[in-house]
């Protein structure tokens, strides 16, 4: 155990006396060397070339002339192996077109009245009942039931109704619903 305390206290001490040298060789090439200079670089396609210091500093004049550059692609998917489509030049074609139909107005609404019964006392006109729902119209030829519907003919097997607000016709069965 006094063997492993020694290899111990024998790396901690190397440790301890090992820490600050490098933190001063660090500090030290961290400064910038006014010397140490790039050979050249390529600006603007390869035409000029400049000398620039290792500087870390941002230079925004020289970020102006990438912000003024449009891009100007060709609409291609990098990622498709595929070859660019071949534009063709068309000549526009001009054909006369007839406007086109205006679509036919919807029908008109079903009438929903359905045969109820019918009353016929000897000497009068006939009376029907016509229900909607749960209410029931009593109406004799020519009369308007429901503000709406206008009794215009009582047959033996149907009557005729006109709706007024659409001016539609229909025949309603004299069945039993």
């Amino acid at each position: 155990m006094v063997g492993l305390l020694a290899v111990a206290g024998l790396l901690l001490l190397r440790a301890l006396l090992t820490s600050g040298a490098p933190a001063s060789t660090v500090a030290a090439s961290a400064t910038p060397d006014p010397t140490n200079r790039l050979d050249t670089i390529s600006v603007a396609g390869g035409k000029s070339k400049v000398n620039l210091p290792l500087d870390p500093t941002l230079r925004t004049d020289l970020l102006k002339n990438s912000e003024e550059a449009a891009y100007r692609g060709t609409g291609r998917n990098i990622f498709e192996d595929t070859p660019p489509p071949v534009v063709v030049p068309v000549k526009p074609v001009v054909v006369a077109q007839k406007p086109p139909e205006p679509p036919p107005p919807p029908p008109p609404p079903p009438i929903p009245l359905k045969f109820y019964g019918f009353a016929n006392k000897p000497g009068q006109a006939k009376a029907i009942f016509l229900a909607n729902g749960d209410d029931i119209f009593i109406g004799h030829e020519g009369e308007i039931i429901n503000r709406r519907y206008k009794i215009v003919r009582i047959h033996p097997t149907q009557v005729e109704i006109e709706d007024v607000l659409n001016n539609n016709r229909q025949s309603i069965p004299l069945t039993p619903g």
